[in-house]
């Protein structure tokens, strides 16, 4: 007889990603056990193993997750009447302000994808790549004349060089907050934009 979900199993879910994120992002994946996770999340191994069957399962929940969430932000976006240089700059700014709050399942995502089975991996960098493909549509969008000469996808990575790597140095106590980093990013961007010569 398969084992009744609890009230809050929901909430424990998240908070068992959470902490696991948390110890693959300080770690390392290789370098964290499911005994580590539990341990940390005040649970025992078979109430772990109820909420995720393996160590791969927790990563891929954690990496793709984390995608649709920014996924769902760069779509919400879309919805908006708004300038192009407004939405580039929305965009920005709101991914910065995500990124803020999920500093360990970001860390997840650029370093740990590479543990997953393939048909998962390529699962998470599907959405990547439609995250990204939608930035680039925004620059295209505020320079359709960089599309003709090729020059929209790299700018893209060019920005995402900016954006996804601050967790390797911003720290979360100091002066420069991800907010304050995001209006700098949409700035230096959105301003060196028309100087670019296609």
């Amino acid at each position: 007889m398969a084992r009744p979900r609890a009230p809050n199993y929901d909430e424990q879910r998240e908070h068992i990603l959470a902490r696991a994120a948390e110890l693959f992002a300080r770690q390392g994946y290789s370098g964290t056990t499911m005994n580590q996770v539990a341990a940390a999340c005040g649970v025992t191994k078979p109430t772990l193993y109820h909420y995720f069957t393996d160590k791969q399962s927790l990563l891929l929940h954690i990496a793709a997750g984390h995608v649709a969430r920014l996924e769902a932000l760069a779509a919400e976006v879309q919805t908006l009447s708004l300038t192009p240089e407004a939405r580039l700059r929305t965009m920005i700014e709101r991914f910065m302000k995500a990124y803020a709050g999920a500093q360990h399942q970001h860390r997840v995502l650029t370093e740990d994808v590479r543990f997953l089975p393939e048909a998962e991996r390529h699962q998470v960098v599907a959405a990547e790549r439609r995250v990204v493909a939608s930035f680039a549509d925004a620059i295209v969008a505020l320079r359709p004349d960089l599309q003709a000469r090729a020059l929209h996808k790299p700018l893209t990575m060019l920005l995402f060089g900016m954006m996804n790597w601050t967790f390797t140095w911003l720290r979360p106590d100091g002066a420069l907050t991800y907010e304050a980093l995001g209006d700098m990013i949409a700035d230096l961007f959105c301003g060196g934009l028309p100087q670019v010569t296609a």
